[in-house]
């Protein structure tokens, strides 16, 4: 009655019913939004996959050139086939604490995946590589394993090593055997290099943190600050190499000549 007949009445009942009705909506779009994060996070892994297997870095260009005594017969210059593909896995297990980590995820051979695929985070940071597969189930040897190794570059000179891990702190890879002369420095970026078959190269390892000289070598030891949080994993994009078998292959050395 008073909102009715009084316009200062109506004017404070009715800021007040507005300000009960919007804390009420606020509340009930929170937990909506709460309980539809799982299904969000599915597909923007569904959208971030899709934009991965277009990325140009995943396809190789073909040489289709013929020489036929002097005459080069070209298909087509512009052709191009896909190298790398993307599998997006949900993190079902993942161990940090001990020297042999594994992750575990919810994708295995009936879903495309295989023994030896990279496995990187949905930042594009690399998680490690797939050792064991079953219908679908698989398992990833961690970076955070003492028997992992990949094969990876400074990003100012492109000069290559390998990381590892020593089994002492979750944050901290060691980038092994980088030439003195390569000067590297404090702050430097650490990539994945071309020499791997597992991982695309130029993904994300991390930073430099310290540098370790010996004199008695013409190498050195640098300590990574990790770019991966392990700590945080709940899905990971796997990633096929449709050309690693030939290059395996070529990597082995020949019976004949041992």
């Amino acid at each position: 009655m008073l909102s009715s007949y009084s316009k200062t009445h109506e004017t404070f009942f009715g800021g007040w019913t507005n300000q009960i009705a919007g804390n009420i909506n606020s509340h009930y779009n929170n937990w909506v939004y709460f309980f539809n994060l799982k299904e969000t996070n599915a597909k923007l892994v569904a959208e971030n996959v899709a934009l991965r297997n277009q990325l140009a870095q995943d396809f190789v260009a073909i040489d289709s050139s013929v020489k036929e005594g002097t005459v080069v017969l070209r298909k087509d210059s512009l052709e191009k086939i896909r190298k790398f593909y993307y599998y997006p896995a949900k993190v079902v297990g993942n161990t940090f604490t001990l020297q042999k980590n594994y992750v575990w995820v919810e994708r295995g051979s009936k879903q495309g995946i295989s023994k030896d695929m990279a496995a990187i985070s949905p930042d594009g940071s690399i998680v490690g590589v797939v050792v064991e597969v079953n219908d679908n189930y698989s398992k990833i040897m961690s970076l955070l394993h003492r028997n992992s190794k990949v094969s990876a570059m400074l990003k100012r000179d492109k000069v290559a090593g390998s990381i590892e891990w020593d089994g002492v702190d979750p944050n901290v890879l060691v980038l092994k055997n980088i030439s003195k002369s390569a000067a590297p420095k404090v702050g430097d970026t650490v990539l994945t290099s071309p020499y791997s078959s597992n991982f695309p190269t130029q993904l994300m390892i991390g930073k430099v943190i310290s540098i370790i000289k010996d004199p008695a070598s013409n190498f050195l030891t640098l300590n990574v600050k990790a770019s991966t949080n392990f700590f945080n994993l709940e899905y990971l994009y796997i990633i096929e190499n449709k050309r690693m078998l030939e290059q395996k292959q070529l990597e082995k050395p020949e019976a004949n000549n041992e």
